[in-house]
């Protein structure tokens, strides 16, 4: 079998172990690929994987052999899967092998906004302490989570482990209903996301990127936020509108917002989010711990091995 890895290198920093995808074929790995690249490097293969390198109709129509593709990620937006469905190609993603990390970091965002870790340690080492007259002193509002309201919007594995974790501050969690998924559980309390949103003192974004949840915070939903309550953001950056989202941080309408995504990756030197205020950034790294990173690997290859065996899973 003629197995194309079509972006190796945002998964492996040189220190996974790809054995086992070997052992199912011959392997092709490349760095990365452009859409340039992609046809011809597909041109031969039976089975390709992908992150983030489109693959539409027609790199699949000069792959004639082409009966598999692996999404090297949770998220397959990258891959037209009805085109793969009308011409008999299996789509397999890998759901839930980064639902620890992406809390964790959720988590951290939120701890950051409370906390100001970062600013302290910066005040600190630029000698702010040391001219302080008492033994204590910190430089901007700081935030006990205990008692506060957290809206989770999307309650899958990733949602369900950030609210359990807030309970454990002694947060009250509120899951925002979703257009479509009226029926998502009951484990807690639900409210339309308008009525979630007003009663937030934070929200958390956790939902896939659909066309009912594309820019799902904007101007309008963004008005139900109180001023003081701040929004984290580990899904995707296009759940919201960032050029309305930079203005309600300009104008102080919202408290804070923390994320991992952005709507463009890597960000354009003006995007609206580089220069707003109470903004924290990350470089999309919540999936990245080597442990996650390898247990998405062997998933991925699991895939592949299991539609080989005519017993395929994790097909979207």
């Amino acid at each position: 079998m003629q197995i194309v890895v079509l972006d190796a290198r945002p998964l492996d920093a040189g220190d996974m172990d790809w054995s086992p995808l070997h052992s199912l074929g011959a392997v092709t790995l490349h760095d990365n690929s452009s859409p340039q690249n992609v046809i011809e490097r597909m041109s031969d293969a039976q089975a390709v994987f992908s992150n983030k390198v489109l693959i539409n109709a027609a790199a699949m129509d000069a792959a004639p052999h082409l009966k598999f593709i692996g999404v090297l990620a949770t998220g397959y937006n990258n891959v037209d899967v009805q085109a793969a469905r009308q011409r008999g190609i299996t789509v397999c993603n890998v759901p839930g092998y980064g639902t620890n990390f992406v809390a964790q970091t959720t988590i951290a965002l939120l701890l950051e906004l409370c906390h100001r870790v970062g600013a302290h340690d910066a005040a600190i080492r630029s000698g702010q302490w040391q001219k302080e007259d008492a033994f204590s002193f910190w430089n901007g509002p700081l935030i006990d989570l205990g008692g506060k309201t957290l809206v989770v919007i999307g309650l899958g594995a990733i949602g369900k482990r950030v609210a359990h974790i807030a309970e454990s501050f002694g947060m009250q969690i509120i899951a925002a209903q979703l257009p479509g998924r009226e029926n998502e559980g009951n484990e807690f309390p639900r409210l339309p996301l308008n009525q979630a949103l007003s009663q937030a003192d934070v929200v958390s974004l956790h939902c896939p990127l659909t066309e009912q949840t594309r820019e799902i915070i904007n101007a309008q939903t963004l008005r139900f936020f109180k001023p003081s309550a701040l929004l984290t953001n580990t899904a995707r950056g296009l759940l919201i509108n960032e050029e309305d989202l930079a203005f309600f941080l300009h104008e102080g309408k919202i408290a804070g917002y923390a994320a991992d995504v952005l709507s463009a990756e890597p960000p354009p030197e003006n995007h609206p989010l580089l220069h707003a205020p109470n903004c924290l950034l990350t470089p999309h790294f919540s999936w990245s711990a080597r442990e996650s990173r390898q247990r998405l690997l062997n998933i991925a290859v699991e895939n592949l091995g299991q539609f080989l065996n005519g017993t395929p899973q994790n097909v979207v």
